[in-house]
């Protein structure tokens, strides 16, 4: 017998014998916190079988035949441990790369089981206002730019400070990186060219907040470039909610597992991540297609 068999045991026999000695069913029942339906199936249960009758009934075992196989879960954890793919996005990875189907509960069940179901540094749920969202229909109408603040430590304990200047396709979701030793107008101005380089498209407007690297010299450097230059009311970060949403899978998808030393080259590993981002990895916004086959889709 296990130790939880003996507890059970243990702790309905305390009951009836107390029951047994005050001769109150009633008192019993509030004393223990029990109704008296819970006593008297007890009571009759222990005068049929005894001490074995009090024992609490155990769910059926789990069927192994039906649980997913091995070769696929390891898939599964992999993806999770490596990538920080949510269950959404892993269905759609083994679907795409694997040709493996998996149901999106299945495979959050193998994460569950193995204690995978949450990240590290999650966000907790809360309610929040719900706004009514957009997307343009054309490759290059409305692009989105901001800056991502990126803070390492080098071999000696110093802090080092970079900039990841981020450029977001509102259509299909295509993104330009770049990272800067510094913030400002300049660094603004070259990353704009180097978008305009980058994107496969042609571009209408770019938005931006109202930063300091956003003023006057990069605006009229947009206008020079033929681009519409609109900046996004202040205190409404959500106007440009595609590129802060992206930085936010910069931070778990790329940065928690960038193991950043002195020799690492920050640059190569961003265009690394870069070209996954837009070529490989299955985007919720496009039900599981690429940035990229969306673009296709689009022309």
């Amino acid at each position: 017998m296990n130790q939880q068999a003996q507890r059970d045991i243990s702790k309905k026999l305390k009951v009836l014998n107390y029951a047994k000695e005050i001769g109150n069913v009633a008192k019993t029942c509030r004393y223990f916190g029990i109704c008296r339906q819970t006593f008297h199936t007890w009571k009759k249960s222990y005068e049929k079988y005894g001490e074995k009758g009090l024992i609490d009934s155990r769910p059926c075992p789990e069927n192994h035949k039906l649980r997913t196989p091995k070769t696929i879960e390891e898939k599964i954890l992999y993806l999770r441990k490596h990538y920080h793919f949510g269950a959404t996005v892993i269905v759609w990875h083994l679907k795409r790369y694997h040709d493996i189907k998996i149901s999106r509960n299945g495979c959050y069940q193998v994460l569950l089981r193995n204690g995978l179901n949450r990240l590290p540094e999650n966000i907790k749920k809360r309610s929040r206002t719900k706004f009514k969202r957009y997307e343009k229909k054309v490759p290059g109408h409305h692009v989105q730019i901001d800056v991502k603040f990126l803070f390492f430590n080098d071999s000696d304990g110093k802090r080092i400070k970079r900039f990841q200047y981020t450029a977001i396709d509102d259509c299909t979701r295509i993104r330009a990186l770049k990272v800067y030793e510094k913030h400002n107008q300049q660094s603004s101005i070259d990353f704009l060219n180097h978008v305009v380089d980058k994107l496969p498209f042609r571009i209408k407007m770019i938005r931006t907040d109202n930063g300091h690297e956003f003023q006057s010299k990069f605006h009229w450097h947009a206008d020079d470039l033929g681009l519409i230059h609109a900046y996004i009311k202040p205190g409404t970060p959500r106007l440009n909610g595609k590129v802060e949403r992206s930085h936010l899978t910069d931070k778990k998808e790329f940065y928690q597992l960038l193991d950043y030393t002195d020799d690492v080259d920050l640059k190569k590993r961003l265009n690394q991540w870069e070209d996954y981002y837009n070529f490989i990895r299955p985007h919720s916004a496009h039900q599981g297609k690429t940035p990229y086959e969306m673009l296709k889709q689009r022309i």
